[in-house]
């Protein structure tokens, strides 16, 4: 809105205000319908009904959420919701999350995930879809969780591998950089102060984990009244900033072994730069190397990312040194408006929808005959990597939302 309105904006402005105050908010955030088709412990695949007037298109894709994150990341709102595009899109759409974590759930580790969560999502998905290989999308946590998982199993039905905002390289993130001499000292007993914390309450408790998500975008929250002010003829936005309040205030618990894993492994001691993980698997430490992932990788970061910017995300790819192909993407936005912020939608989605085309199997026509094979591009690996300038977005690019 200008500094000194025109009148339509006065108008817009004041529909907009009174709309909110009828109907308690502006953004369509209906989910969008899904069915459960498997669970288990901290476990739910869904699979999101598609549209009968779009044409099925391409293998499942399978989202996998972040520990601690509401499945909503993936399905904000209707108009900015990745699963609304990919149904509309008419790709068979699925989503794995885990429910809400309670303190009984404070002794299971990251193995459960890598091992037995995704994994089973992964065969899920891939035999409910007909035994057609699955395309693995994973946001945060969830695309460090979906690449160690096919780092430990080569054998899982995984047509290519999509990694958003994942960090790799934690001593890049500049919240926690502070935080380290803290993260190193010790009381006496020997114990860490926030080892006993994480013990104690067996685990990160939501509101913590919210507070985090929060300081991540302290600049945004800060100057979020403002900005609301300023776009008060902009119903787009005053939705977005609706949904992304949702989103924030329903973040999940972290389970204590989990969160001692990620605070003393990545937090700490940076594990996941050297592209080799430990798991835990009752038998004694399991070594996985993410250099033995064969399948394509597309890694996205964002430009505006406070949790994983782009020079903690980016040296994955020297990692994926055994992966078919590694496509390396910026895009605009922050931590979650790159997955689904207003400008993903003619960014992240559609660099998605090539990846996914391209990385899909032909399928059968009427009469026996093969589609055609999507198109494979031939150049060294090298060339390939970043090389497209054209989606290679500065942060002055980027909107906030």
């Amino acid at each position: 809105m200008d500094l000194i309105p025109k009148p339509d904006q006065v108008v817009s402005a004041t529909g907009n205000v009174a709309h909110k105050l009828l109907y308690g908010g502006l953004a369509d955030l209906r989910p969008m319908p899904r069915v459960l088709i498997e669970d288990g412990q901290l476990r739910e695949v869904y699979h999101y009904r598609p549209d009968p007037a779009v044409p099925e298109k391409g293998e499942p894709v399978l989202l996998v959420t972040p520990l601690a994150a509401p499945a909503t990341c993936f399905d904000l709102r209707r108009g900015c919701s990745l699963v609304e595009h990919f149904v509309g899109e008419g790709r068979p759409t699925y989503l794995v999350e885990y429910g809400q974590v309670s303190f009984k759930d404070r002794n299971l580790g990251m193995e459960h995930w890598i091992t037995e969560v995704v994994p089973t999502a992964i065969r899920e998905v891939s035999q409910h879809s007909g035994g057609r290989p699955v395309h693995v999308v994973g946001w945060s946590l969830g695309g460090i969780f979906a690449a160690l998982t096919l780092a430990n199993d080569a054998d899982l039905p995984v047509a290519s591998l999509t990694v958003v905002g994942s960090p790799f390289d934690l001593s890049k993130v500049p919240l926690i950089a502070p935080l380290r001499p803290l993260l190193n000292l010790r009381v006496p007993g020997g114990l860490r102060p926030v080892t006993r914390a994480y013990q104690a309450l067996g685990g990160a408790p939501q509101p913590l984990v919210r507070w985090a998500f929060q300081l991540s975008a302290f600049q945004k929250l800060v100057t979020k009244p403002l900005a609301v002010v300023q776009n008060l003829d902009d119903a787009d936005f005053l939705a977005q900033v609706e949904a992304v309040d949702r989103f924030t205030s329903n973040m999940i618990a972290y389970p204590g072994r989990s969160f001692g894993q990620l605070y003393h492994r990545m937090y700490r001691g940076n594990a996941l730069l050297s592209g080799r993980f430990l798991l835990d698997t009752g038998d004694g430490e399991q070594e996985v190397d993410l250099a033995t992932i064969e399948v394509p990788v597309l890694v996205f970061a964002g430009a505006n990312d406070g949790i994983a910017p782009v020079a903690a995300v980016k040296p994955l790819v020297d990692l994926l040194t055994g992966a078919e192909e590694v496509q390396f993407e910026i895009v605009p936005g922050g931590h979650l408006g790159m997955l689904t912020g207003r400008a993903a939608r003619a960014t992240t989605w559609q660099v998605l929808d090539e990846w996914v085309d391209r990385w899909s199997t032909p399928r059968p026509l009427a009469g026996g005959a093969d589609a055609p094979a999507p198109e494979r591009s031939a150049a060294p690996r090298a060339d390939r990597i970043g090389s497209n300038p054209v989606r290679r977005y500065g942060s002055s690019s980027s909107r906030g939302l």
